[in-house]
């Protein structure tokens, strides 16, 4: 027995050893990666070369801060994703280097939201001013990929290849029927009539509010959709929602006898194409550089962008992206305490003269959106501070933007939703019908257990509930009223929960203007009073090694997951979010938007 316990701690003490060695060794490989990672800074470009773009990787606000993007290191060189900050600048620099000749859009299964697709689509306009080219090829063209090509000076499709063009859609997954079969009740307190977030989990369909709102919203993104392929093309927009309303498009010859489309070609056509406008031999391989590669070629990080660097004046430019929850946030979700204390920052930094709050979110926490529009507040007192909206800023999205001096929204983004809801289910018949489990207990009063899921609500506590948010609505249209300076009972009138397209959004008073977050840069310079300045970054990202030791594994599980259930993912999502919804009350997007 002695000789067998001394076996067993030789072997404890070899693993333990073993873990601390291989544990050194892996910290030193990625230590390494990193390095060569961060050593290749900047791409040479080769005169009379071409900017590849290929959207096919996730566009977020800001490039994620991945330097082994690309080394094929646990399932990390997955993460190629591009912020629409570097594509914007990457579009812009290219406009004047002289070595960039054109852009070669290529064949991309665009995944962005319509508000970034719309602001990538009006730099390419802009870049087209410089008289450089632009050509877009695909062998697929989804709808959203076809509206940013639209603009190139050539727009080609492969002969055998796929041009969707059917029109919008906008459908809802509900589970109702799939939590009776589980026996849990969705116990629902809410305010307005089109809060629709909750619907799905009461209802087997849309009610007629949500239908009315979603045919309204929709409606007026496609209208848009259609005038800019219109204006680009030349082509009547009447004709294009016939082509579309009867499938005139089926095959790419339709396309292109339609005019769609310049021509239908192979990927060596296109390339001998590009070879010709640049002047290279045809035996010759085409020089071009990668959108990803041309980003890294900047004096800075990324995320300082200056207009005069040796400027003392500044302006803050505070990302506020993903779901809206209390406590830390990540690079894609918007944490109550990391965004307040951006803010704060920037308010009481007497080199920051104004700030530019960048809000891509469908909404969140109600509790926590109250705590950043407070800060929003605050520096609305004390300087000039401009919204610029992306895909969504609903809800509570919207929030944290109406105490702000003015908004700017793109025509196509998703806004509004003011309106609050809550979530508790009741899982008795899961617990004694399903699982046969019961419960029993004792309590100093009758609402000490109030919350409890074992058991439904009583008439007396869904009241306590409802006054709480009734509560919370009350709040959310003051806060509105006050920052747009409308009455409460018009702000109420066009809240209720229902949502806007950013071009519905003016006409009803919720934003200011239509534009990017170049105009909202710009009208904060001018608010502010002042020509010369520094744009800089907040909050900080987390560095790759702040990630390391904080969610990287649940980085990569996502990922793993995404990939496994490809769309149904969404539905996944739709399924776990419900946790979150019913912990405190909420001022979210009806449900997960999804446009095809």
């Amino acid at each position: 027995m002695k000789q067998f316990f001394k076996f067993v701690l030789a072997t404890i003490v070899g693993v333990v050893i073993s873990a601390i060695i291989i544990g050194v060794i892996g910290i030193g490989i990625i230590a390494g990666l990193v390095a060569s990672a961060g050593s290749d800074k900047v791409t040479e470009v080769s005169p009379n070369s071409v900017l590849y773009m290929s959207l096919k990787n996730q566009i977020t606000e800001r490039t994620p801060n991945n330097p082994l993007a690309g080394l094929g290191f646990l399932g990390l060189d997955e993460d190629k994703s591009i912020g629409l900050n570097d594509i914007l600048a990457d579009i812009k620099k290219a406009k004047t280097d002289a070595n960039i000749k054109g852009i070669y859009l290529d064949e991309s299964y665009m995944t962005a939201g319509q508000a970034t697709t719309e602001e990538i689509r009006n730099a390419l306009i802009d870049f087209k001013k410089s008289g450089k080219f632009i050509i877009a090829y695909a062998e697929v063209y989804t709808q959203g990929f076809y509206y940013l090509a639209s603009v190139a000076d050539k727009v080609y499709i492969n002969p055998k290849g796929v041009f969707e063009f059917h029109g919008f859609s906008s459908q809802t997954t509900f589970l109702k029927g799939a939590l009776d079969k589980l026996g849990i009740e969705a116990q629902i307190i809410k305010v307005g009539t089109f809060k629709s977030a909750v619907e799905p989990l009461f209802l087997t369909k849309m009610s007629d509010a949500n239908k009315l709102q979603v045919t309204s919203y929709l409606g007026s993104l496609y209208d848009h959709f259609l005038t800019g392929i219109s204006k680009s093309r030349g082509i009547n927009k009447d004709s294009l929602f016939t082509y579309a309303d009867n499938m005139r498009i089926q095959f790419p010859e339709d396309a292109y006898k339609l005019k769609l489309v310049d021509g239908l070609k192979y990927k060596d056509e296109i390339l001998n194409d590009l070879k010709k406008r640049t002047g290279t031999d045809l035996k010759d391989d085409l020089k071009s550089v990668d959108l990803n590669d041309y980003a890294k070629n900047k004096a800075d990080d990324g995320d300082d962008k200056s207009d005069d660097s040796a400027s003392k004046n500044r302006i803050a430019l505070v990302y506020a992206s993903g779901d809206i929850n209390t406590g830390e946030g990540q690079d894609n979700t918007i944490g109550s305490e990391t965004i307040s204390k951006a803010l704060r920052k920037a308010r009481l930094d007497d080199k920051v003269k104004a700030v530019v709050l960048r809000v891509n979110s469908p909404g969140g926490s109600s509790l926590a959106s109250d705590v950043i529009w407070r800060e929003v507040k605050l520096i609305h007192e004390t300087k000039p501070i401009i919204v610029s909206m992306g895909d969504y800023a609903a809800s509570g999205g919207y929030y944290i933007s109406c105490a702000a001096d003015s908004i700017i929204a793109q025509p196509n983004t998703i806004t509004g939703s003011i309106g609050i809801f809550a979530v508790l289910p009741n899982m008795q018949k899961l617990f004694n019908d399903k699982l046969g489990v019961t419960f029993d207990g004792v309590k100093t009063g009758k609402y000490a257990d109030l919350g409890d899921v074992s058991r439904p609500l009583s008439p007396n506590e869904r009241l306590i509930l409802q006054n709480s948010v009734n509560h919370g609505y009350d709040d959310f249209t003051k806060a509105v009223a006050e920052g747009r300076k409308k009455t409460q009972a018009y702000i109420n009138s066009i809240g209720q929960g229902r949502v806007w397209t950013g071009e519905q959004a003016l006409k009803n008073g919720l934003v200011d203007r239509l534009g990017n977050i170049d105009d909202a840069i710009a009208s904060a310079a001018k608010k502010a009073k002042i020509k010369n300045y520094r744009l800089v970054a907040y909050p900080e990202q987390k560095s790759f090694f702040n990630k390391l030791g904080n969610g990287l594994s649940a980085e990569v599980k996502t990922r793993m997951v995404k990939s496994e259930l490809g769309e149904n993912y969404r539905v996944y999502e739709q399924i776990k979010g419900l946790t979150q919804m019913m912990r405190t009350p909420q001022a979210r997007l009806p449900y997960d938007l999804v446009i095809k």
